[in-house]
């Protein structure tokens, strides 16, 4: 698409990238918002807007884990088992991305978004006052490899899965476990966006005009989050919406 882009384009683009840095700070599935975007008001194809929406992954992981670690919220040498098996992972579904068209994957995506939002509703208490759980490592590790491969592969619903995870059983708080998934997305991220440029499936024009948007959000909520009290309430309120917004998405 090379085209001058019109001010409807542009301001879908950005407050779409906005709310969407927003989403992902609190709780994740953002790109259920920048994907379409992408594909359907900035015209670009399914793979290429697979790779084009880590631009702005990147640049509000960046922002947003800046200000989590400013503020002492993030912490990520205490979780070394956490990262390094999510990177690795991710290197795998970059690959799987590359080889394999993900359309045949959004009916059991559906299914499994499915699935976290009656686990959500079902234990509300555990997202909120989450109980300290020591699973085994071994098994921590093979969750967040598989993660990293979802997420290295598309990405969209990364961030749910990541906090149900970290947060039901991990019984980390919402908040921390917000900010360590910004700290793993954006380390996997920063390999993932150079392999789908280096295949030719990054549009760096379009995506840099929805990281602009992307960026801002995460940084103001990643601000808002450490400070306010009671933002695991509203993290977990957003996460329900989220989630009922990508079973829409998915299934509509």
């Amino acid at each position: 698409m090379t085209h001058d882009l019109s001010i409807f384009q542009l301001s879908i683009a950005i407050g779409g990238g906005f709310l969407a840095g927003v989403i992902n700070t609190l709780a994740g599935n953002g790109s259920a918002i920048t994907l379409p975007v992408l594909m359907f008001v900035l015209g670009l194809p399914p793979n290429t807007a697979n790779g084009t929406n880590r631009i702005g992954i990147l640049v509000q992981g960046l922002m947003g884990t800046g200000t989590f670690y400013r503020n002492k919220i993030l912490k990520p040498r205490q979780h070394p088992w956490v990262i390094l098996p999510a990177i690795a992972g991710a290197m795998l579904g970059v690959w799987m991305a590359i080889q394999i068209s993900p359309q045949g994957f959004k009916r059991v995506f559906g299914l499994i978004l499915i699935l976290m939002l009656v686990l959500a509703l079902a234990h509300p208490k555990r997202w909120l006052k989450p109980k300290e759980r020591r699973i085994p490592v071994g098994l921590y590790g093979i969750l967040m490899f598989l993660l990293g491969v979802y997420g290295g592969f598309i990405q969209m619903g990364m961030g749910i899965f990541f906090l149900a995870t970290t947060v039901l059983l991990g019984g980390m708080p919402l908040i921390r476990a917000n900010a360590l998934k910004l700290f793993v997305v954006t380390s996997y991220t920063l390999v993932v966006l150079f392999v789908f440029h280096m295949k030719g499936l990054v549009d760096w024009r379009l995506g840099g005009i929805v990281a602009v948007g992307q960026g801002l959000g995460g940084w103001i909520t990643a601000r808002w989050a450490s400070k306010y009290p009671k933002a695991d309430l509203w993290a977990y309120r957003l996460l329900l919406i989220t989630l009922v917004w990508a079973i829409l998405r998915v299934f509509l």
